[in-house]
């Protein structure tokens, strides 16, 4: 039992208020301050910030973290891990080896042809790692990139699939990555949340779920930001509501939740108090955030700010340079869908064009500001796609062709803080079918973040429900070879 839970306990007994009196008082209130949740106010009541800077549990490389997540599972084989002896197998079934372990997958039909990508892979940089011809921007960064061909989950959907990259379970109620991260290290902006999502495309399959503070305080949800308008709904005053007369409200506000925590010791009533304030503190911080009128020419026109279709997503880009810039400790940027079920290659080219130089633009615009070095970049979706033709609009032929939803093997990427970049960690099998070198589970890459940010992933735990739970569950290890 942790001193928390140990407090609230005690709270609904009473026994602080009822049984134990003054002296009791005095001594809650000396634990609370070993806690750092009093300031002594002048009320001689609570002063909290659960988003105060933490440390963690060694020297980090990586202080905040960017996430890139492309909702949909984007094809590996079409962008990042090139298979040009398939092209012997075009339009023959997988080999019967193959074809067994298809009962563990979605959807594949066991007679579905093989279907060679299309796409034209170079090398680049000095490091040779190759990209398809619809990554031309990203291309231009190989060598600040570390490319994993060898990632694994156990979901073969999109709803518990993208619970499971972002919250490491495809149960509903589980905290977020960024939520944990933010509950482990708090935030270094005093003026916007500690954890922000940005999102672009048409929306994910897990929703709100994707970065949800579940059991921790709800002060780590992520708190999703528009990129036109209010950054936050209702952030803006309504007419005839002054400032004064909105830190007034604030006040009294702030003095009841006060009293009720003193009478209940409830963790959440802190969130709800710092929530308050950080929103009003927000009024004037957000809307500066979309001030672009301090950025250059050149580097607007380097994200495409002012160009369609991939404006928003390169809004988000830039948005989420300026949040890290300013102490924000995690940035989720959502852009959906890359589900390719059918019309593939349209999609597919559709989808890269929004965020191929946005992305690109991202890495470089961090580096020349020598925020790279403390910045965890990462690009992924929930899964992979089959090396099999998914034909649903039957006779329409290869311009209609898609692929299908793979969990056994696919690609991610990786830049920045404490990332060994330069470098291709893992190996699949010659259709991109199955993982043969150096695999890379969700848990895997989780242990390998919390790692780069100062972290053993064992010991970042929060008790909930009598028992002990961890972002990466009772599972995962950090990968040495990812590591710089």
């Amino acid at each position: 039992m942790d001193f928390r839970e140990f407090k609230r306990n005690q709270s609904r007994r009473s026994f602080l208020r009822e049984s134990a009196g003054g002296i009791g008082m005095m001594a809650f209130w000396h634990l609370l301050s070993l806690d750092g949740l009093t300031a002594g106010t002048a009320e001689g009541l609570p002063e909290v910030n659960p988003l105060k800077p933490k440390p963690p549990h060694f020297t980090p490389r990586a202080k905040n973290v960017i996430y890139l997540f492309m909702a949909g599972a984007p094809s590996h084989l079409d962008l990042f891990d090139p298979k040009p002896e398939m092209k012997k197998w075009e339009g023959q079934s997988l080999p019967e080896s193959m074809r067994k372990k298809f009962g563990n997958l979605a959807f594949i039909r066991p007679t579905a042809h093989v279907w060679a990508s299309p796409r034209v892979f170079k090398p680049h940089g000095q490091s040779g790692i190759e990209f398809s011809d619809f990554l031309p921007h990203l291309a231009t960064c190989a060598d600040d990139i570390c490319m994993i061909r060898s990632m694994q989950t156990s979901q073969i959907n999109h709803h518990p699939g993208q619970l499971m990259m972002n919250c490491g379970s495809p149960i509903p109620g589980r905290p977020s990555i960024g939520a944990w991260v933010t509950y482990g290290l708090g935030s270094e902006s005093q003026n916007m949340p500690g954890y922000v999502v940005l999102s672009s495309g048409s929306g994910t399959s897990a929703g709100t779920q994707n970065w949800t503070s579940a059991f921790l305080p709800s002060v780590h949800q992520g708190v999703p930001f528009r990129s036109t308008g209010d950054p936050v709904l209702y952030l803006s005053n309504p007419p005839g509501v002054t400032q004064e007369s909105q830190r007034a409200r604030l006040d009294a506000i702030r003095y009841l939740n006060e009293q009720h925590y003193v009478r209940t010791g409830d963790f959440e009533i802190v969130s709800r108090i710092a929530s308050y304030e950080l929103a009003f503190r927000m009024q004037a911080a957000a809307p500066d955030m979309l001030d672009f009128s301090n950025e250059s020419p050149a580097t607007l026109e380097m994200y495409g700010v002012n160009k369609e279709p991939s404006r928003p997503f390169a809004i988000n880009c830039l948005l989420a340079r300026r949040m890290v810039e300013r102490g924000v400790r995690f940035v989720q940027l959502y852009h959906g869908s890359w589900d390719h079920h059918l019309d593939l290659n349209k999609n597919l080219k559709k989808n890269c064009t929004i965020t191929d130089q946005p992305a690109a633009a991202l890495l470089k615009d961090l580096k020349q500001r020598g925020l790279l070095e403390n910045t965890l970049v990462v690009w992924g979706g929930e899964f992979g796609r089959t090396p099999v033709v998914e034909d649903r609009k039957a006779g329409g032929g290869k311009d209609t062709w898609g692929r299908d939803h793979h969990r056994l093997a696919f690609s991610m990427w990786l830049a920045g803080g404490g990332i060994k970049t330069g470098q291709v960690v893992g190996k699949t099998d010659e259709f991109g079918f199955d993982v043969l070198e150096d695999p890379v589970h969700v848990h895997d890459l989780h242990a390998t973040l919390l790692h780069c940010l100062g972290f053993d992933h064992r010991r970042l735990t929060y008790r909930h429900q009598g028992r002990d739970f961890r972002l990466t569950d009772v599972a995962g290890n950090v990968v040495p070879k990812l590591l710089a």
